[in-house]
């Protein structure tokens, strides 16, 4: 029975391991999709590995001039002022207390801080639950690095399908090379997806594979709201 609600999933990480950088939610990652799939009258539930805080990178608040070519601009900003919006960051759900069956679909943001945290074994065997419940499974931009260690029936899930997420190119474009603790690109295609990119850097770029709908940076943030809700009312 559908229930008209996505679980979301962010971040609790707010700094890089190895340097110094701040990090966290790119909260356009979050902001773009909520937008995209409440126009379509799904409801969002926020959750993260620890529950809790959630941190925001302030890189995603720094750019906004830049506006939605690279996932930011205006709506984040609104969102951002709006207090009661900000406090649901404040004290999020753990993922571990997430129950499948009150949700539509999963969906994975990004902000390089969900490369230090999303290999939780929590969020693997939640997001294994909503796909062998042939729910919507989504993830955005560094998003598809809580997809990495998912198995179903002893394969891992996004061996054989059409995946994206943040290409080495982008990684480079950001200076986090050196920062990030894998590449995430490579790591995909080591479980066996078909990892797909857009011919241009830091355009919004979507790769759907039936129930597994994928984005590849934070422009893409909207398009995968609007291919998850698509697929939804299907």
């Amino acid at each position: 029975m559908a229930t008209n609600r996505i679980l979301t999933i962010v971040t609790n990480v707010g700094e890089y391991e190895k340097v110094g950088y701040r990090t966290g939610l790119w909260l356009g990652e979050l902001t773009h999709f909520m937008d995209a799939v409440e126009k379509s009258a799904f409801r969002c539930d926020i959750a993260s590995p620890k529950g809790g805080y959630v941190p925001i990178d302030p890189e995603s608040l720094m750019l906004q001039e830049l506006g939605h070519a690279v996932g930011l601009g205006g709506p984040v900003h609104n969102h951002y002022e709006d207090r009661t919006f900000m406090d649901r960051l404040k004290d999020t759900m753990r993922v571990a207390d997430a129950d499948v069956s009150g949700y539509d679909a999963i969906y994975l943001t990004g902000g390089h801080g969900v490369c230090f945290d999303f290999n939780n074994p929590d969020l693997a065997n939640l997001t294994a639950k909503f796909w062998e419940a042939k729910k919507v499974v989504s993830a955005v931009c560094h998003g598809p690095a809580g997809l990495l260690e998912v198995k179903v029936g002893g394969e891992y899930l996004v061996k054989g399908k059409g995946v994206t997420g943040f290409s080495w190119a982008e990684e480079g474009l950001a200076r986090r090379e050196k920062a990030v603790p894998y590449n995430l690109e490579e790591e995909l295609k080591k479980r066996g997806a078909r990892y797909g990119k857009a011919t241009l850097t830091l355009v919004s770029h979507v790769v759907e594979d039936g129930l597994l709908i994928t984005g590849q940076n934070p422009a893409s943030a909207a398009a995968v709201g609007e291919a998850v809700a698509k697929k939804l009312k299907a």
